[in-house]
Parts: C-alpha cells; sequence; structure tokens
C-alpha cells in the first residue's frame, strides 16, 4: 500500500528558530528535514567566492550553469554538498546570509533552486523551512506556520548561535543585519518572505524550545487531522440536521466568535448553569467538535454510549480523581482537537459563579499538555430550563499556556491557574451584563 505523503511548511524571519523546530519535529515525526535556507546560502556561498556583486542578476544567473547542488541525509543530517564539497558551517557567516539574502531576489537564483525543492517533496513527507516555502514551494501545504519572534530575542539567539560555533560577533553587528534583511526580505519583488494567508503565526518570543515545539506540534496535529477531517462524519451530520433546530430552540447567540482558535489542541473551559450547555457549546463552536467529559453512568445505557462516543464525549467518574480520564483529555488536546470543561464541576443555576467552588482538572489538564484555554461564559435570563430562552455564548480571548506562567515547583500552581481562568469567565459574563444595561 502506497504511504501517504504530507508536507509541512514553516516560514519566518532570521533568528526566529525555524531550522531548530523543523529539525526536531521531523525527527519526532520520522519524516525528511529540508533547509531550504542552506540552499540559497549555498548559492550566496559560491557568489562570494567568485568575487561577484550578489545585487549583479546577470551575473549572478552566468555562474549558475558551473553550480552543483547535492542534498544528502548523513546521519540524519541535512548536508549541503556545492560541487561535490560539503560546505558545513561555511554558510552561516553573517556575511553569506547577506548574500543569501540578496541572491535569493534573483528569479533565476529561485528557478534554479526550485525544482530541486519540489522533487524532494514529491517523494518524501517532509519538514520545510524558509521564507516562502507555504506561498511558493508547497502552496498546498497541509500545514503551513509563521514562525516569528521579536527583533531583540531573535538577533540574541543568533549571537549565541555564532558564538556557540566559534564566530566572534556583537549583539549590535547581528541586530543590525537582522533587521536590514527583514526589510530585504519582506520587500523584495520575488516571493516576498510573508506569511501565506492561511499559515498559522507563531510568535515564540519568551518561549523555551520546548515550549516552541510543543505548540508547532499541536498546530501540526491540528492541520493533519483537517486532512482526515476533524469532525466525525456523523457529528457533522447531526450538527447539519439538528443545529438550526437547537439553535432556534436554544435561541443561541455568539458574541466574540472571532476569539474562537483556528486549530485545536485547546480547552473550553464555561460556566455550568444547565443540562444543554454541552449542546450550546458544540452550536457554538464554529469550526471544532469539543470532546466533552460526561459522567459515566451515561456511559453505562448501551444505545446513548454508543452515540455518545461517536460525538467525541469520554466517560468521568466524578467522586474520584480519574485519571483514566485526564490522560484522555491530555491525549485528545496532544492530537491537535478541542477539548470542553466545566470548571464548577456540577451546574450552578441562578447562582452568582463567583461564589461558587472550581475545581483544578482544568489548569492540571491545560499544564501538562501546554494548551491554551478559551473561556467561554453562558448567559441567560430568568429560569435556565426554559426551552424558548435565549442564550449569548460569549468567547473570550485564548489564554495562552505562557500566559498562565506554570511553575511545576509550586504546589498551589493548579489552584491559581484555575481561578485565573474562572476570573476571566467570570468577567466576560459581568462585561456582558454592564453593556446590555447601557443599552
Amino acid at each position: 500500500m502506497k504511504k501517504e505523503l504530507f508536507q509541512i511548511a514553516i516560514d519566518g524571519p532570521s533568528g526566529a528558530g525555524k531550522s531548530t523546530v523543523a529539525k526536531a519535529i521531523a525527527a519526532s515525526m520520522g519524516i525528511v528535514y529540508v533547509d531550504t535556507g542552506a540552499l540559497y546560502r549555498t548559492v550566496g556561498y559560491y557568489v562570494r567566492t567568485q568575487g561577484v556583486d550578489p545585487a549583479d542578476e546577470s551575473g549572478v544567473e552566468a555562474l549558475l550553469p558551473n553550480i552543483t547542488i547535492e542534498v544528502k541525509y548523513e546521519n540524519g543530517v541535512q548536508c549541503v554538498y556545492l560541487n561535490g564539497e560539503n560546505l558545513g558551517d561555511k554558510i552561516r557567516e553573517p556575511e553569506i546570509s547577506m548574500y543569501a539574502s540578496t541572491v535569493s531576489k534573483n528569479p533565476a537564483v529561485r528557478a534554479f533552486l526550485l525544482e530541486t525543492q519540489k522533487e524532494i517533496a514529491r517523494v518524501n513527507s517532509v519538514v520545510m523551512d524558509g521564507r516562502d516555502i507555504g506561498t511558493v514551494i508547497l502552496p498546498n501545504a497541509e500545514v503551513k506556520i509563521f514562525l516569528t519572534a521579536s527583533n531583540e530575542c531573535r538577533a540574541q539567539r543568533r549571537c549565541e548561535e555564532l558564538r556557540a560555533k566559534g564566530i566572534d560577533v556583537s549583539f549590535e553587528e547581528v541586530l543590525a543585519d537582522m533587521i536590514a534583511r527583514d526589510e530585504q526580505d519582506r520587500n523584495r519583488d520575488v516571493a516576498p518572505a510573508i506569511p501565506a494567508e492561511d499559515a498559522v503565526l507563531l510568535d515564540n518570543s519568551g518561549m523555551s524550545l520546548e515550549e516552541t515545539l510543543a505548540k508547532a506540534r499541536r498546530i501540526i496535529d491540528a492541520g493533519l487531522a483537517k486532512k482526515k477531517d476533524k469532525r466525525s462524519g456523523l457529528y457533522k451530520f447531526l450538527r447539519f440536521l439538528l443545529g438550526p433546530v437547537f439553535r432556534f430552540f436554544l435561541q443561541i447567540k455568539v458574541v466574540g466568535q472571532e476569539n474562537e482558535p483556528k486549530d485545536g489542541g485547546f480547552l473550553v473551559c464555561a460556566n455550568h448553569i444547565a443540562a444543554s450547555d454541552a449542546i450550546v457549546l458544540c452550536a457554538a463552536l464554529k469550526n471544532h467538535q469539543p470532546c466533552l467529559m460526561a459522567k459515566k453512568e451515561l456511559f453505562q445505557i448501551p444505545i446513548l454510549a454508543g452515540l455518545l462516543r461517536c460525538l467525541g464525549a469520554y466517560p468521568v467518574n466524578r467522586g474520584i480523581g480519574d485519571v483514566g480520564a485526564v490522560k484522555t483529555s491530555i491525549r485528545h488536546l496532544e492530537q491537535g482537537k478541542c477539548v470542553g470543561i466545566f470548571p464548577q464541576g456540577t451546574r450552578r443555576p441562578g447562582v452568582d459563579p463567583r461564589t461558587t467552588p472550581i475545581k483544578n482538572g482544568a489548569a492540571m489538564i491545560a499544564c501538562r499538555a501546554r494548551a491554551d484555554i478559551l473561556p467561554v461564559y453562558i448567559h441567560t435570563e430568568g429560569n435556565v430550563t426554559r426551552i424558548f430562552k435565549k442564550r449569548t455564548v460569549i468567547f473570550g480571548k485564548p489564554i495562552s499556556f505562557t500566559e498562565m506562567r506554570y511553575d511545576p515547583e509550586n504546589a498551589g500552581e493548579y489552584a491559581r491557574i484555575c481561578e485565573m481562568v474562572f476570573d476571566r469567565i467570570c468577567a466576560l459574563g459581568e462585561e456582558y451584563k454592564t453593556q446590555c444595561n447601557q443599552k
């Protein structure tokens, strides 16, 4: 059976960590890593050795017939050979970076290297990093990430990388070169270094490599899941068939829909006021099928159990600390799915949510999976058990894992984070009520 291939494109400016992330992702997934920047650096290196101005397009084009580039994988590492010579770290010097940036604007150079890059992706599942992978080289890639960071953060990383290789550079020099190269790359006429329209922006300023990899992997898992269709066929059918009915009877209105993340691998945490809340969340989420915990007693009813599982629900024993349910939640998040949890644990109709006790499970799951949290407030007026009652679902801005500032050495972290999340949830409701009263 022919193995299904897929493509992952990681673009971004210099020093954002594209190569490091791409290499680690490729290694963890057992697929091919392609450092396209190394190809342009190789051309830039040759142009410099020949004493040709990299901005002289005709002069550079005249050199191309003399260049033979081979990409080999030795012990899992990509090695680029120029006319039979493995250049190693010679192409990583700052001057070569500027040569590479300049020659990459040359249409002849891009055409020269384009086919080499595409051919590798035709016969392998690949992770490819560069500046125009998602826009030009692999426009149909299943996953596109635009990785970036602040100028200062990127310059510091590049300084440390170069100094570790014995190259003596100053921070000011690297920062100036980086800013100049960014400007040049963004404004070039051929394949400018800008995010693809369907790329997911990942700003890793202040993030560790481990945190960046965890976030990138969630984006990738979610993107690949889309290829297989994130939502089950039954869920889509029921949503199509019954969605309008539920939305009519429950009169669901969504505020802040733009805050719903594009990709999965996040928790939805909401207040809990009625048995219909799970249905309300399913109807409100536009792009995701939420995996919801349901009390284990429901799974003891044969027909209902099968339906619940098809819809993505999974059992939880509410009487104890259910380790199995926690592991299932983490696994769903790592697979790029959306997980729904009610921190209050049980329904609290007609009660001020700030006065109710909350459980720490959501924070524990988010921290262990390094997942973001989408705070949601479900608002209704009067008797929540009435069918013909308007429900308003307010989506807040997602709380990133880095924003939670999780300290694994602190025993009270789960309680602190869960309280922070529930404060955001309550604030959404209070702000919405204030706005309604002012109208």
